[in-house]
């Protein structure tokens, strides 16, 4: 009788737990079901080709955001080409040199810090480090905050990824002669690609929404500029002073734009999760 009563009250508790559970996720799938919807609803409906080909306007006049996705782009490829080697090397040596040393537990520390920390504050860091020396906000300043978030993020990813590599065949290629770091390029590397890329492509993701560290770095520009040595447009900044402005006009554009965020995340984030979902199988 004990036995039976102890079972039916862990069933009722774990029917409950499930029950709250299943209820918290519905509630935060309705409400981002709610948000996508609104954003689609009014971003389609202000999403033109003009939106691809024009600049940025003045209160009043049509205009687009092709300055503003095009310094999106070109900043967020030089924190990717910048970022991406670095934490590439990082995370391979933090899982295949000093796995156990107490270096690898002081960058693993820091990568926590990094990884956790507002991206406002290292927005403030380049702002200290390169701006105030520069004398003057600019492109390679924005690329550089970004930079600062992708490291970790590619770190933390091609640590784990290579942790999951049997050592079998590490084993097996250096009982043929192999040294170590054509062991690391021809095996560990190779049989980690799938989930690296993942790591980078989440990084993309997390970086093309970033309007913090950009408002310190690379503040904007309403016309046409590519110099990496001066204020640079880009989506994220746009968005937020459209939205606040008192114009209907930029209130449509930063509607586009934002929708046109929303989709490149969401379709990155798609990709790194099928990549993650074939490296499993």
């Amino acid at each position: 009788m004990k036995n039976m009563a102890r079972y039916r009250r862990r069933k009722r508790g774990n029917a409950i737990f499930l029950t709250l559970s299943t209820f918290s996720a519905l509630f935060g799938l309705a409400w981002l079901a709610v948000i996508l919807a609104a954003l689609f609803y009014r971003g389609l409906v202000d999403l033109t080709p003009a939106t691809f080909t024009e600049m940025t306007p003045p209160p009043g006049v049509p205009g687009g955001l092709l300055n503003a996705i095009v310094g999106s782009l070109i900043m967020n490829g030089l924190a990717v080409a910048a970022g991406t080697p670095l934490g590439l090397l990082a995370g391979t040596y933090l899982a295949e040199y000093g796995r156990y040393t107490r270096l690898s537990f002081f960058v693993r520390f820091v990568n926590d810090i990094l990884l956790s920390a507002p991206s406002i504050v290292t927005g403030l860091f380049v702002y200290e480090i390169i701006v105030v020396r520069m004398q003057s906000f600019s492109a390679i300043a924005g690329a550089a905050s970004l930079m600062v978030i992708v490291v970790p993020v590619v770190v933390r990813t091609t640590e784990n990824m290579l942790l999951l590599v049997p050592n079998g065949l590490r084993e097996a290629a250096a009982a043929l002669g192999a040294p170590r770091s054509a062991i690391i390029k021809a095996v560990t590397w190779r049989a980690a690609r799938a989930g690296i890329l993942t790591g980078v492509l989440l990084a993309i993701a997390r970086i093309s929404g970033e309007t913090a560290p950009l408002l310190f770095t690379a503040l904007n520009n309403q016309f046409w500029s590519t110099n990496l040595y001066q204020p640079m447009a880009n989506l994220p900044v746009v968005i937020f002073q459209f939205a606040m402005s008192p114009y209907e006009g930029w209130h449509e554009l930063a509607w586009a734009g934002a929708l046109l965020t929303t989709v490149a995340v969401l379709g990155l984030s798609v990709v790194a999760r099928i990549l993650e979902s074939s490296k499993r199988n």
